[in-house]
């Protein structure tokens, strides 16, 4: 390998939004995730929403009316 043009390989800490903490290694000193083993709903077993921005919310007032918008006509103006 050449000399210099490699980053420096360290232990990294990895922060959840769970609260869990582990140590692995990587090219930064710290790493901040929003799901981990230990949350997963594969790992875990448990269904859980993972809603970031009010995904599920905005999907659930955009199809309330049980139609998609897009499948209607337009409203406008008929040429005769």
């Amino acid at each position: 390998m050449k000399e210099g043009i490699h980053p420096n390989y360290m232990e990294t800490t990895v922060t959840c939004g769970c609260g869990n903490t582990f140590v692995t290694r990587s090219t930064r000193p710290e790493l901040k995730v929003d799901i981990c083993n230990m949350c997963h709903p594969y790992y875990t077993g448990k269904l859980k929403f993972v809603d970031t921005a009010g995904r599920i919310e905005k999907f659930q007032t955009k199809f309330k009316a049980g139609s998609y918008a897009s499948l209607q006509p337009k409203k406008g103006k008929k040429k005769k």
